[in-house]
């Protein structure tokens, strides 16, 4: 069950996110870029596919999520850090995983909120042809989780720096390296020089093969379990870096 403080905290960090124009310039930019690239014509997206469905949208959200989300996560902690507040927070009556939890979740419900703002796509195929609703809903799934992940990812390197552009870089990096871990170039490069099972490893941790799974319309435990372990892994690392500064 969720605490008092989790729940103070998240409605406090959601809300600050529409209390500045930051938040209005990153749905906008958001909104307008994966409406852009899902049915600009001459990209073999919507128009020229012929195809009443949201393929296109599923094939560039995780390129725009590569960029947007650390742009989202990299003030977190580091904000707090350069700003001296973080030493305050960490004193009042909040334990480091309430904190932590607090500001992950008012983020992750930040970024379901741009892809909810994207539902007119979804009329829009509705509109225009027949497409699965599930497979579209299902993708929607995926998004949500592939944005948790990377948002992990963003947390863990915003408390471990007080510098939002290294920590933006850091998380732009990473988020990268899991996305492309199990892409064939990838493989093929490392295979050159690793052992197959450094090899095994690497298309394991790949965040596409999972993604373009679901996005396609297929729910298995293991894409749901693959998820909850990298988001849970990341942000237990924030934790524990959290954790040993308020000792410190």
């Amino acid at each position: 069950m969720i605490s008092h403080s989790v729940k103070v905290i998240f409605k406090k960090e959601l809300k600050n996110y529409f209390s500045s124009p930051l938040g209005y310039v990153f749905l906008t930019i958001f909104i307008f870029a994966i409406g852009y690239v899902t049915f600009e014509p001459g990209r073999g997206s919507f128009f020229q596919m012929r195809q009443s469905d949201l393929s296109a949208f599923f094939k560039y959200v995780p390129w725009l999520f590569i960029i947007l989300v650390p742009a989202v996560s990299m003030k977190l902690w580091a904000e707090e850090k350069k700003s001296g507040t973080i030493e305050l927070l960490l004193t009042l009556p909040v334990t480091v995983t309430e904190a932590v939890l607090g500001k992950f979740l008012a983020a992750w419900a930040f970024l379901a909120i741009a892809l909810i703002c994207t539902f007119p796509l979804v009329l829009t195929v509705a509109y225009l042809g027949n497409p699965d609703l599930g497979v579209i809903f299902i993708g929607y799934i995926a998004s949500f989780l592939l944005a948790g992940s990377f948002l992990a990812i963003g947390n863990f390197f915003s408390a471990l720096t007080k510098n939002q552009v290294v920590s933006f870089i850091l998380s732009v990096v990473f988020c990268y390296l899991f996305f492309m871990a199990g892409s064939p170039p990838t493989l093929e490069f490392l295979s050159s020089f690793s052992p197959k099972y450094v090899v095994n490893l690497f298309e394991s941790l790949s965040v596409l093969d999972h993604f373009s799974s679901m996005s396609a319309g297929l729910i298995a435990l293991g894409d749901l379990w693959f998820y909850a372990v990298l988001i849970t892994g990341w942000v237990f690392g924030s934790i524990v870096l959290l954790t040993d500064k308020k000792q410190a």
